[in-house]
């Protein structure tokens, strides 16, 4: 099977978990900025998830530019990560209508961890499947940024314990080490003339 189904299909799901996230943001009561100071961390919370979704499905995309065919696990694999990432809207909307508080931070982080480990899995789940030469194994190389990114999430997790506020920083941290598209695969769709396929 050829990846535009998966690819459209994932399309469509990240879409929906963007618009559920920005439906559960609250509009001030009053037309004052005074008002809109309340909605003020819901609105950074947001922010904060919808550039995780955005991380996902930028490197989702560059991801499946190297896969050659999909099989039922791929399959499988990819929806066991949209499934963590469609949690997203609920542990967002908790950890910012509890004000911060531990549990809901912790579940927010363990919803980004258990993401990041279903985004491993999809990758291993096409390196799996991979003919020769294999692309995204050798884009991929050492992969640090990857294998460094658990580890810094469990920090954030481990914080909560201390004071959830302080989780916030290395979740942000992440997310902006990621922001920028993997430039391993990029430099390796251009280098092999895949990026304008």
């Amino acid at each position: 099977m050829r990846t535009n189904r998966l690819e459209a299909f994932s399309d469509g799901v990240l879409a929906i978990i963007i618009t559920i996230m920005v439906l559960e943001l609250k509009v001030p009561e009053e037309p004052t900025l005074h008002a809109l100071g309340d909605s003020f961390t819901g609105l950074l919370t947001y922010l904060l998830s919808f550039v995780y979704i955005g991380i996902y499905w930028n490197n989702h995309h560059h991801m499946f530019k190297l896969t050659r065919r999909v099989t039922g696990t791929v399959l499988w694999a990819n929806l066991h990560l949209l499934f963590w990432l469609s949690l997203f809207p609920f542990t967002t909307a908790w950890m910012d209508e509890s004000g911060f508080a531990r549990t809901p931070v912790v579940v927010y982080g363990l919803d980004l961890l258990l993401a990041a480990v279903a985004y491993y899995l999809l990758q291993q789940a096409i390196m799996a499947t991979e003919g020769e030469p294999p692309l995204l194994r050798n884009a991929l190389g050492s992969d640090l940024k990857g294998r460094l990114s658990p580890v810094i999430v469990l920090t954030g997790i481990a914080l909560a314990f201390v004071d959830p506020r302080l989780s916030l920083v290395p979740f942000v941290f992440l997310a902006l080490i990621w922001l920028v598209p993997d430039r391993r695969l990029e430099r390796y769709l251009a280098a092999h003339h895949l990026d304008d396929e």
